[in-house]
């Protein structure tokens, strides 16, 4: 009878130990959701290849184009592309580079080494950041507003590949994505940045 009485006192706890817990996640996941859909493009900063934090508010009234690069890639040329968009189109467009290593470890070097072959061998002047995370369990907050439907109010789409583009108009708003395979000077991407 004790012994009953003792596994039917644990079982109890058990159960009110994991109804706790299980309480205490929907509302950290809440609140995590909550704070995400709130925020907005503007409020990350982020620091760039030179070591400077960047604030993206510093961004408002241009369309934006956010790309995952490498260095290492069949896509890589595309910074050719990428560079002569920026050039003609600074006034009313910026581009922001996001070098990482998620697919096939296509970019392997440090943030320097980075700067110094952009710099080199595509004479990148458009703002390059700090090697992020893009896809996975420690995908970096940018990437995470930017394929959560949640977060940026429609798209879930993450980079399948390097080179993956996101359009944002100059409210802030997420607009269009283009996978790898689209190249910076498509009809579509100049229309967007023209309207």
């Amino acid at each position: 009878m004790k012994v009953l009485l003792f596994l039917g006192c644990l079982l109890l706890l058990v159960s009110a130990y994991s109804i706790s817990k299980t309480h205490e996640a929907k509302t950290h996941t809440n609140s995590i959701t909550e704070n995400a859909m709130v925020k907005s493009f503007y409020e990350f900063s982020m620091i760039d290849l030179e070591g400077k934090e960047v604030d993206f508010s510093s961004f408002k009234g241009k369309k934006i184009m956010v790309v995952n690069v490498a260095s290492k890639c069949g896509y890589t040329p595309q910074y050719e592309a990428l560079q002569k968009l920026y050039s003609e189109n600074s006034d009313k467009l910026v581009i922001l580079g996001f070098p990482a290593n998620n697919f096939g470890g296509q970019e392997p070097g440090s943030n320097e080494e980075i700067k110094s072959f952009c710099s080199e061998n595509y004479g990148v002047t458009f703002p390059m950041f700090e090697k992020v995370s893009v896809k996975g369990f420690d995908k970096h907050p940018i990437f995470r507003w930017l394929t959560d439907a949640a977060m940026n109010g429609w798209n879930n789409e993450e980079p399948s590949w390097n080179f993956c583009k996101y359009m944002i108009d100059e409210k802030g708003e997420l607009i269009k994505y283009f996978p790898s395979k689209v190249d910076p000077l498509d009809q579509e991407i100049i229309d967007i940045i023209n309207a």
